[in-house]
């Protein structure tokens, strides 16, 4: 810095101070007094008095219950790590295929992208508020969709494993796509923001780039995996961090931890769950972005 002009190192620092001071000032006045309070909740027990409520320090009885002795915690909590495991691949490999038909040039592309971005708005806080008054009842019509289709593929799965048998691809690997055939649905519901994602990054990808392996020779699949797949290498990462804390926050734990505080009123142990379940993603996410961030291409 020379008198008082900043370098440009400085000013990038100041503007990404301005970019998250909205969050930094959200998480400080909004989220730290509750984060703090659940920490002492969890190693607590809450009693709830006229005048209030008290606090008896119990160490970490709270998190030897939820481990140890709540018979459904750890069976909930590992069936949700293991969908994950699952529906990521899934989720990811549909958004990046979907993306990529859709920034083809044809005719209704605008519509098309509509379409595929409906079920998040079908998700949205104001769906679930008409949902909840009963205006509208989309759980019942997506349950009925979701029957009609396995009733009427329950023939075709066979045929359908047979096929992929007899091209001599493992079993574990063939349940693996008959189960992502048979739960399209909720597969298309969590792709929408994949989607959008993956189109901003394809559209951002220079076309002259293409032009030039078309001159070279090389062919569509060959373009997709030299040049589409690194350049959009850090959006993937970007998606699996997005779609994992998307499929825990909505999973069966949350909704057991939301039942213990306020069904049982259990608080402390409520919160001694959420904080075992808090290290759990992180704990994933850590390992997820270290190895994916090795592989992501940077330009």
């Amino acid at each position: 810095m020379r008198g008082s002009k900043l370098s440009l190192n400085h000013k990038r620092s100041f503007l990404g101070i301005a970019f998250i001071a909205p969050w930094l000032l959200g998480f400080v006045f909004m989220f730290a007094t509750p984060l703090i309070q659940s920490i002492k909740f969890s190693f607590s027990k809450l009693t709830v008095d006229p005048s209030g409520f008290s606090l008896d320090w119990v160490g970490w009885s709270n998190f030897n219950n939820a481990l140890f002795v709540d018979p459904t915690f750890n069976r909930i909590l590992t069936e949700s790590v293991r969908d994950m495991v699952l529906n990521v691949p899934m989720i990811l490999f549909f958004s990046l295929f979907s993306a990529t038909l859709l920034n083809q040039k044809f005719r209704g592309r605008i519509l098309a992208r509509a379409i595929f971005f409906l079920p998040v708005i079908l998700a949205s806080n104001a769906i679930s508020a008409a949902e909840a008054s009963g205006l509208i009842n989309l759980v019942g019509d997506a349950t009925a969709v979701n029957e009609l289709g396995q009733s009427g593929s329950q023939y075709n799965v066979m045929s359908m494993v047979m096929i992929l048998r007899d091209i001599g691809l493992p079993l574990s690997f063939v349940d693996y796509i008959v189960d992502a055939i048979l739960r399209i649905y909720e597969i298309i519901t969590s792709s929408g923001v994949q989607i959008l994602i993956f189109l901003a990054a394809l559209q951002s990808v220079p076309g002259a780039m293409y032009e030039v392996a078309k001159i070279e020779g090389a062919t569509a699949y060959e373009s997709f995996w030299k040049i589409t797949f690194p350049l959009v290498s850090p959006l993937i990462l970007t998606n699996v961090i997005y779609t994992i804390i998307d499929s825990f926050s909505g999973s069966s734990v949350t909704q057991m931890i939301f039942s213990t505080a306020f069904t049982t009123q259990n608080f402390g142990l409520s919160a001694a769950m959420s904080w075992i379940y808090t290290l759990i993603i992180s704990l994933v996410l850590t390992i997820v972005g270290y190895v994916l961030s090795k592989r992501v291409h940077y330009n």
